[in-house]
Order: structure tokens, then C-alpha cells, then sequence
């Protein structure tokens, strides 16, 4: 296995790739002929995830804790030793956090939702990326969401997190325009995922308004999600940097 462009099987990590839209980015790699690193903090949903992909392709599932520094060095150690350097990233580790009024929000549980949504990324991407600019190759997907963009009353971490998101992906874009390695995000809107059904545990309410946002009148697809990252880690993917893709139905066109 390799981690650069071509010849022999190339290799991904999906964070958060256990469930949700990670595991459908996770099953469209692997229909791709990729090799993936699924790193998740849920030890038991990346053992049914392992047991459930075990014809699907090469996988290794590794726990992670992307807030951890040491975590994602030892899972990126591990990652290379028994499948090779990474050509592709998709970051998808992401909590939603507590659905309050931004007065009541804990400062604890406001610092756990920065931690994972944003500074996550950046350790996912400190500790892979490097490696990628070496080879001349790489693609990187961080997924961002459509309330970074227009916000969420009551999530006001989930939503700062989501815009810092977008902010990094510019800057990670420019920066290395030139490397070979191409770094973009995805925007979702609301999607039927774990992720959701947590939300909607809290404030049911609040998914029907999100859905009711979406001109195509529908909740999005794991499988949509999947597709378009599978593509945005592909070299068909060859002149798009920095750029946030939306995945809305349409909600958010800009």
C-alpha cells in the first residue's frame, strides 16, 4: 500500500468514521479500492462497524480521541505501520453539544465541543497532512456544516465550531495550493444520522424546523454525503481548494 497518487492501493483515514456520515464516507472509500483507517472514540461502534465492513475492503479501526494529542499520534502511528502513509483525510469526529440559550451555556461542555469540532481537526491534520505535501499528493475533507454558515439558535458552540471549520479549510487551502495536496469541506444540512437523533432526543422540535429550511423538503442521505467525499478524495478532484461544498437540498447556495 501507498499514500500518494497512483499504483498501488492508496490509503484514508476517516475520523468519526464509525457511524453517521464518516461510515458512509468509510463504505464509499472502500468501494473505491481504498484502504481505511477508521479512528472513533466509541469502542463498541467500531467493532460492530469492523464486523460489518469485514468483506468491504482493507480497514483497521484504531480509537481515537482527536482531542488528544497523544491519541491521534499513536493512532497515526499505528495507521502507517500496518497500512502506510495516508493520501486522503476525511474529518469527520464531531459532537453537537447541548442544545441552550448561549448565557446558560457550561463553559466545560462549551470547551468538549470546541475540542473535538476544531481543535481536532487541526491535530488530525498536523499530524497526517505533513506527510501528504512530502509525497506531492493528498486529499483532505473536513466536514463542516450548514450552521456554520447561517447558524442554529441554542448551539452556539456547535455553530462557532462548524465556522471555524470553514475558516481552516481556507487557510489550509491557500497555504498549501501548491503542494499537491487539495483540502476542502463539505456543508452539511440536516442529515438522518446518530448526530441527529441525539439532537432531536434534546429538542425534537428543532429537527422539523431544520427540515422545514430544506427546499427539496427531505432529510439528506448518509449515502449523498458519502459520494460526494469519496469524490473530493479522488484526482478527478484536480482544481478545487479551500472551498466549502454544500450538501443542503438546496437550503444554502452560497
Amino acid at each position: 500500500m501507498q499514500g500518494a497518487g497512483g499504483g498501488s492501493t492508496q490509503v484514508a483515514v476517516v475520523t468519526g468514521g464509525a457511524s453517521g456520515l464518516g461510515l458512509a464516507a468509510v463504505r464509499k472509500l472502500l468501494e473505491r479500492g481504498f484502504a481505511v483507517a477508521i479512528w472513533d472514540h466509541s469502542a463498541a461502534a467500531l467493532e460492530r462497524t469492523t464486523a460489518a465492513l469485514a468483506a468491504a475492503g482493507p480497514v483497521l479501526a484504531c480509537r481515537v480521541d482527536v482531542s488528544d494529542v497523544n491519541s491521534v499520534e499513536r493512532a497515526s502511528q499505528r495507521t502507517r505501520a500496518e497500512l502506510g502513509d495516508p493520501a486522503a483525510l476525511v474529518a469527520a469526529a464531531a459532537v453537537p453539544g447541548p442544545v441552550v440559550p448561549f448565557a446558560d451555556y457550561a463553559l466545560d461542555d462549551w470547551q468538549r465541543v470546541l475540542d473535538i469540532n476544531l481543535t481536532g481537526v487541526h491535530l488530525t491534520c498536523r499530524a497526517l497532512v505533513p506527510a501528504m505535501v512530502q509525497a506531492g499528493w493528498g486529499r483532505v475533507v473536513i466536514v463542516s456544516s450548514v450552521a456554520g454558515k447561517e447558524g442554529n439558535a441554542l448551539q452556539s458552540a456547535y455553530v462557532a465550531s462548524k465556522a471555524g471549520v470553514i475558516g481552516y479549510v481556507k487557510c489550509l487551502g491557500k497555504e498549501l495550493a501548491t503542494s499537491g495536496v487539495l483540502v476542502n469541506s463539505i456543508a452539511p444540512t440536516v442529515f438522518d444520522t446518530p448526530m441527529l437523533r441525539q439532537t432531536s432526543d434534546a429538542d425534537p422540535s428543532m429537527i422539523a424546523a431544520m427540515q422545514a429550511k430544506v427546499p427539496m423538503g427531505r432529510l439528506g442521505q448518509p449515502d449523498e454525503f458519502g459520494e460526494m467525499a469519496a469524490w473530493l478524495c479522488s484526482g478527478a478532484c484536480s482544481f478545487t481548494t479551500g472551498m466549502t461544498f454544500d450538501l443542503s437540498g438546496g437550503r444554502s447556495t452560497y
